[in-house]
């Protein structure tokens, strides 16, 4: 790992849509240059030695986009897993998908579950996909197993500690973000993790997703690397 890269960075990919737009194409044009950017983050995040690198895919909340344009969603995910997962694992890359599984596709859950299954002994860069995810749903499905947990006398409520949390959920055994990325000018996260990123540094540009290539992401990280990181202690002296 080069100096001062974050062990694991997240991004919010936003702006596929708007940038086909501002250019009189269909949005479905902007999804496909948005596959691409992913193809050259995800190759610059493992050389420079990222250790985990999520995505934030697809959101419960994207159900609602239109039925073609979440159709098209689909269908692009299925091709390019079955494309590039060979060769992603080839890399050492270990694929890995958060979220709830009721609900997705048969075909696209198949898919998921191969991917997941052809690069799991992988000890490269995680590249973990949040699909069909929300940050509030994951705490609920922790909260509920940890409540059935006590329940049933498996632990006590002495036992409920910030870890016990942590390995709820579903990016149990990941380490939490150092860095979080949203593209396309907007300073929100969206329901995307909300307990990992607790500590974690935001980075925002005004770059839409198709234009946010590895130099981007390099100024990203170079801005990263001029944080003083206090997880709620005071400044350190010079």
């Amino acid at each position: 790992m080069m100096p001062g890269i974050p062990k694991h960075i997240a991004i919010i990919m936003d702006g596929n849509g708007r940038w086909a737009q501002k250019r009189n194409l269909p949005r479905t044009r902007g999804h496909l240059e948005g596959v691409k950017r992913v193809e050259e983050i995800v190759e610059a995040s493992r050389v420079m030695g990222v250790k985990v690198l999520t995505l934030y895919t697809f959101s419960t909340e994207n159900w609602a986009r239109p039925r073609h344009e979440v159709s098209m969603l689909m269908r692009t995910l299925v091709i390019i897993i079955n494309k590039k997962v060979r060769s992603l694992s080839k890399a050492g890359i270990k694929i890995k998908f958060i979220g709830q599984r009721d609900g997705i596709p048969t075909a696209v859950l198949k898919v998921i579950e191969q991917a997941e299954s052809l690069t799991v002994q992988n000890q490269g860069m995680v590249l973990n996909l949040a699909f069909n995810y929300g940050a509030r749903t994951e705490i609920i499905d922790a909260i509920k197993q940890i409540a059935g947990d006590v329940k049933n006398n498996r632990i006590k409520l002495s036992h409920i500690t910030e870890d016990l949390v942590s390995d709820s959920l579903y990016t149990k055994g990941l380490p939490d973000p150092d860095l979080l990325i949203r593209t396309s000018g907007e300073k929100r996260i969206s329901n995307f993790l909300l307990w990992q990123l607790s500590y974690a540094e935001f980075y925002f540009t005004e770059k839409f997703w198709p234009e946010f290539t590895k130099e981007e992401l390099k100024k990203a990280i170079a801005d990263f690397q001029t944080r003083e990181r206090r997880f709620g202690n005071i400044a350190s002296k010079t």
